[in-house]
């Protein structure tokens, strides 16, 4: 990814306790039965609980206590944390590109994303992270300047398209692509480590 999104507000992460653009962090709330739950959306009522977007932030956090200290009372938190995050990210991702295709904000195949390229009208990249060096090599050629997003196999950016693999995907719409570089940004730092390789493997055998 070339930019970042463009969202300047700041939050205080509640494990560093350092104040970060919004858009590296995660706003979690609290359930009526003192769950902690993400909130992608952030919509949900109640004082919000933010937590930088890296795997070893989330481990730290749970393993200190401090959404418990935060939050100024005893919440329970999924054990599997990381792994949720991980596996919503990546459903909202999925379903952004979706949306985009349905509302003709979106193509797939190296012709089709070539074009758009020459045309001046991809907002954002995506390239499958299993697709063939040459291939992506060209299109990467052709988008200098460009946010670019490789998260996703080539069967994974396939079915929002309704064929079994996507190797090059643009979007064109500017608002939706925003959207996806702010998640992408995110779920990059949360998969940094590799702990949730597991949450990847199960995506991509669904």
């Amino acid at each position: 990814m070339s930019r970042p999104a463009k969202h300047t507000s700041e939050r205080r992460c509640i494990c560093t306790r350092q104040s970060a653009p919004r858009d590296g962090l995660i706003r979690f709330a609290v359930s009526p039965d003192g769950e902690v739950v993400p909130d992608l959306e952030e919509k949900l009522p109640g004082r919000g609980l933010w937590l930088t977007a890296r795997a070893d932030i989330v481990r730290r956090a749970c393993a200190e206590n401090c959404f418990s200290k935060a939050a100024r009372r005893n919440v329970s938190v999924p054990s599997d944390l990381a792994h949720r995050l991980v596996t919503l990210l990546d459903r909202r991702c999925l379903d952004l590109i979706a949306l985009a295709r349905r509302s003709g904000a979106a193509v797939a195949g190296f012709e089709k994303v070539r074009h758009a390229l020459a045309a001046g009208d991809v907002a954002v990249l995506i390239e499958a992270t299993d697709g063939a060096e040459d291939g992506r090599g060209k299109i990467g050629r052709k988008a200098a300047g460009i946010d670019t997003l490789s998260h996703w196999t080539a069967a994974q950016l396939g079915g929002p398209f309704g064929r079994d693999r996507a190797v090059h995907v643009a979007i064109l719409s500017k608002g939706l692509a925003e959207r996806l570089v702010r998640d992408g940004r995110r779920l990059e730092g949360l998969r940094s480590d590799g702990v949730n390789d597991g949450a990847r493997l199960e995506l991509q055998e669904s």
